[in-house]
């Protein structure tokens, strides 16, 4: 039986960091679900699809070669890793992460992949949807403030001018849109532990996530 790692939450709240370190320290492939969703966005504006082209979409999302390589996702033979966290992806990605037949196709991806590997994934469902029978589930959250700080410091070190107050706007509209869509809306699963990393490093996250993981295989063990 594959091992697998899943890590809910809403944007910013620090899950592809974290799924990051948890991979390397369990050597786990880490499985960016968010950046696939990204990477349908970006390649969807680029070829002036809208999300609401449902025909057009499935082509494209089903036109698509998937994988990733340590940090970066590369698509099609191309190495999106840049292009997928632009303010004007994130913008749009709820939108399309929302379309029933986007989902269904990248789950599926996503699943194949969870049964050929050992995997911790991040996203929105995958503790409730594409992992449900995932033997570590974590939900890591903060506050919307505290989330849109982390990503403003993150853009303005990458030399991108934006404004702190449109980040947490948009951070507030993702989280409604992502918690209110009908297809697999963020939640909590019932069996995953919350960690409100509001006033945690991202080391202290890790180690309670390392340390939950080690206890539960040590007592297996046992």
């Amino acid at each position: 039986m594959r091992l697998s790692v899943a890590i809910d939450g809403p944007a910013g709240a620090g899950k592809s960091t974290i799924a990051k370190i948890i991979g390397k320290n369990f050597n786990l492939m880490y499985i960016n679900t968010g950046a696939m969703y990204r990477a349908v966005t970006v390649l969807a504006i680029r070829n002036n699809i809208n999300y609401s082209d449902i025909e057009k979409l499935c082509t494209l999302v089903d036109s698509l070669e998937i994988h990733f390589e340590k940090d970066k996702i590369i698509v099609n033979n191309e190495d999106l890793s840049d292009k997928i966290n632009m303010p004007e992806i994130s913008n749009q990605v709820s939108n399309y992460a929302a379309v029933l037949e986007v989902r269904e196709r990248l789950v599926k991806l996503q699943r194949k992949m969870s049964e050929k590997y050992d995997v911790v994934m991040d996203g929105r469902d995958i503790g409730t949807v594409v992992l449900k029978d995932a033997a570590f589930k974590f939900y890591l959250t903060a506050s919307p403030e505290n989330r849109a700080t982390r990503r403003f410091k993150e853009f303005i070190d990458k030399g991108i001018d934006v404004k702190y107050e449109k980040i947490l706007r948009d951070i507030i509209e993702r989280d409604y849109i992502d918690s209110h869509r009908k297809v697999n809306p963020l939640t909590k699963a019932e069996d995953a532990i919350e960690i409100d990393s509001s006033n945690m490093t991202i080391e202290e996250v890790v180690a309670f996530i390392t340390n939950c993981i080690k206890k539960d295989i040590y007592e297996a063990l046992d």
